[in-house]
């Protein structure tokens, strides 16, 4: 496709909006809370803000250069950028990682609208906590309820996709968005005003730095590159139909603040109430699904109706926000096989919701009638969360920043990064050394903590 016929975002604050719709999503809401409450509360996100900085900004920037000079796909993007070098693999790779990422992801984003129908029938009222867990395990067992929110969570991000680019991911980024902060700060409000929530909120905000050790700065550095989307094309693919006045420095910064915003804002609704309850906040990837609706259903126990409108509310942002990550996960492959192998984009939207469909339902299986078949002691479900998180983000990011750092022209680099003007020669400079040596080495260190090496 070249780059005259290729459709931009109609808008900047569209731009922003659906780039910040990829990297807002279960990793705000679902994983940074319990993350947090794992790695010791505030010194843990001042840790991972450091991290957003030094790390997570440039890069973006680097994957917003990619994408905008190449005006490609992401698996396209390399080709253009290194003709005839094995670099095209990395945007391979991450077409390959957004595949198998929505794959699985779908399966938890399904969770949610059951969760959020429970929500909505009023079916945490007045359950003990041996029930909820009951009630988790019975239903990711189930042998069709999961397969069921998964084929609807599939269908609507489909439907969005086969819109296109304005229509369908710009327009829903710029409902979506503002009613997820919306719901997150009415929630967060509600929580921080519970009697006793005055511990949860010096927890969250009162950094303790005896807590710190190497394997909390390596866990906020592995959050950081979840949770923005880093690695896996989202942002690549989002940044070629960026217009060429967009600023991508100030785009990346936006994105940034939003996504951790989020994610505090998500902190600031679950450990007030769970403090406030006498519930600890370190309950692990549980916490949404079996800790949170025990501690809604406790912290307003004399008033069930506002426990009905915040449980209902809190898994309806959990859903918008899974949606807007299927979304631009989705794209990445769509887009790939529309531009690579010549099909209308309705026909390559296809053929993702079926296959991540399809494997989907494996991985929904493998936590039911499939458990017994597993590998390494991991079922399949683990496995495709194993081997994306912990091996294929990582590299991703490495190479992205081993490329841009080292091999792109740095003439393109700076080019794009003042779209065309004026960029201060020290700021330049700044993310041209943590591309080549800072990123690189924090990276590695990940990886190979994630191994269980360190």
């Amino acid at each position: 496709m070249s780059e005259v016929s290729r459709v931009n975002f109609g808008s900047k604050i569209g731009a922003i909006l659906a780039a910040a719709g990829s990297a807002v999503g279960l990793g705000n809401i679902w994983r940074f809370p319990y993350q947090t409450g794992n790695d010791g509360g505030a010194a843990f996100i001042l840790i991972y803000i450091i991290c957003i900085l030094c790390f997570g900004i440039p890069v973006m920037i680097a994957e917003f250069t990619i994408g905008r000079h190449s005006r490609s796909n992401t698996a396209r993007a390399y080709q253009v950028l290194a003709p005839g070098t094995p670099w095209k693999w990395v945007g391979r790779w991450g077409v390959l990682t957004g595949f198998l990422i929505l794959s699985y992801y779908a399966v938890v984003a399904g969770w949610t609208l059951e969760y959020f129908l429970k929500a909505a029938g009023n079916g945490f009222l007045g359950k003990t906590p041996e029930q909820f867990t009951e009630s988790f395990t019975t239903f990711t067992a189930s042998p069709w309820r999961p397969v069921l929110w998964l084929a609807l969570f599939m269908f609507a991000t489909h439907f969005v996709i086969v819109k296109g680019v304005q229509q369908g991911i710009e327009r829903s980024a710029k409902i979506l968005m503002p009613v997820l902060f919306v719901l997150l700060i009415i929630m967060a409000i509600c929580s921080v005003m519970l009697p006793g929530s005055g511990p949860g909120l010096e927890f969250l905000l009162m950094p303790d730095f005896n807590k710190v050790n190497s394997g909390v700065l390596l866990s906020a550095m592995g959050q950081t590159f979840y949770s923005l989307s880093l690695g896996m094309g989202c942002l690549c693919t989002y940044a070629s139909y960026f217009q060429s006045d967009t600023n991508l420095t100030k785009t990346a910064i936006n994105v940034a603040t939003i996504d951790s915003l989020v994610a505090i804002l998500a902190g600031l609704i679950i450990f007030p109430a769970a403090f406030s309850v006498g519930i600890q906040p370190d309950a692990g990837p549980s916490l949404v699904f079996i800790t949170l609706p025990n501690v809604l259903t406790k912290a307003f126990a004399g008033l069930p109706w506002l426990t009905y409108i915040l449980s209902t509310s809190f898994y309806l942002l959990l859903a918008l926000a899974a949606l807007t990550s299927t979304i631009s996960m989705h794209e990445v492959v769509t887009v790939y096989l529309h531009e690579e192998f010549n099909m209308s984009r309705r026909k390559a939207a296809w053929v993702v919701t079926l296959t991540c469909g399809i494997i989907g339902v494996f991985c929904a299986l493998s936590m039911g009638i499939g458990k017994d078949y597993t590998l390494f002691g991991m079922n399949l479900f683990d496995i495709f969360d194993y081997v994306t998180a912990k091996l294929m983000l990582p590299l991703g990011g490495f190479f992205i920043s081993i490329f841009t750092g080292w091999y792109l022209d740095k003439k393109i680099l700076r080019d794009e990064l003042s779209s065309g003007g004026h960029l201060p020669l020290f700021v330049y400079k700044a993310i041209v050394f943590i591309l080549r040596v800072v990123a690189p080495i924090g990276i590695a260190f990940v990886f190979i903590n994630e191994l269980g090496i360190l």
